[in-house]
């Protein structure tokens, strides 16, 4: 059956005060945080294919996304990019959607139509968008999430969870329409953003993946052992061996440091400004920001 733009599988199944979980590719998903995240959900709970695009053409530009070729028992397959989402039924409500979203290249507007109308058939309760972005942090304290929350469940729950509120202003996704418009169906939101070091920009941040899992378990009652910090310890005492092999990176991490710890105890005095070496050396980084990867899979 056709929800807009989506080709669901039939019957649709009755789910119980159902909760989405989404992942925007590639906005708001540095260090393949969501990707990671996401992937993490479908394989502990082995989720079942609800809907898809059914053309993914009309809104992907596939010089953009592009199709993948492999061979499996020397037969030729194409995966064609799309956004995909999948169910999960708990034995006590809510029962959980993971809707893979990409950014539309085309038809942005029709595209966020067919989503807020999948959401009132299904009849979500919540939709709660999770990913990263670079900020200027130091890798050796705990990382933030910060987000935004409508709806009385959405704002109850941010507040009880010490997640942050957003100050962005900026540039942004046609999708970010989906709260505006869950909202006004009386769905609540929630965004979760894990602030990830501007410095490190690692292709995947298992740090800021473990981040965001800690925040979803404690929603959801999940498991702890989803939470896989071991990795992201890896990765991050990787990189304070090279920082100790290089003074001038210590010396800017130290002052990442000092204002990460002034920004978050208490006090009336304001925070001093980075060192001029610092903001240079910010700038330069961020003028070299990798873009997220298109063809991310």
């Amino acid at each position: 059956m056709r929800i807009g733009a989506f080709e669901m599988r039939e019957p649709l199944p009755h789910l119980k005060e159902p909760h989405v979980i989404a992942i925007l590719r590639p906005w708001v998903n540095v260090g393949r945080v969501g990707t990671l995240t996401m992937s993490r959900l479908e394989r502990h709970f082995a989720t079942k294919q609800l809907g898809q695009l059914a053309m993914p053409g009309d809104f992907f530009d596939f010089t953009r996304y592009r199709p993948r070729s492999r061979l499996v028992r020397d037969r030729r397959e194409m995966r064609i990019p799309n956004s995909v989402l999948s169910y999960v039924e708990r034995e006590e409500a809510p029962d959980l959607l993971l809707f893979n979203l990409r950014e539309p290249h085309a038809a942005g507007e029709d595209y966020v139509q067919s989503i807020v109308d999948v959401l009132k058939a299904l009849d979500v309760r919540r939709y709660c968008l999770i990913g990263g972005m670079y900020d200027v942090v130091p890798h050796t304290r705990p990382l933030l999430v910060s987000g935004s929350a409508g709806g009385p469940g959405g704002a109850d729950l941010a507040k009880s969870l010490n997640i942050e509120e957003s100050g962005y202003q900026g540039p942004t996704s046609i999708t970010a329409i989906i709260t505006q418009e869950a909202l006004k169906l009386g769905i609540d939101y929630m965004t979760l953003v894990v602030h990830l070091p501007q410095y490190v920009q690692l292709d995947e941040d298992y740090a800021g993946a473990a981040r965001l899992m800690e925040v979803l378990c404690s929603m959801y009652g999940l498991p702890p052992r989803l939470v896989d910090e071991d990795r992201g310890k890896r990765q991050y005492n990787e990189l304070n061996l090279a920082m100790d092999r290089n003074p001038e990176l210590k010396a800017i991490l130290s002052q990442l440091e000092a204002q990460y710890d002034r920004r978050h105890k208490p006090t009336e005095e304001p925070l001093p400004p980075l060192a001029p070496e610092v903001e240079r050396f910010l700038r330069e980084v961020g003028s070299g920001d990798r873009a997220q990867d298109d063809e991310d899979s």
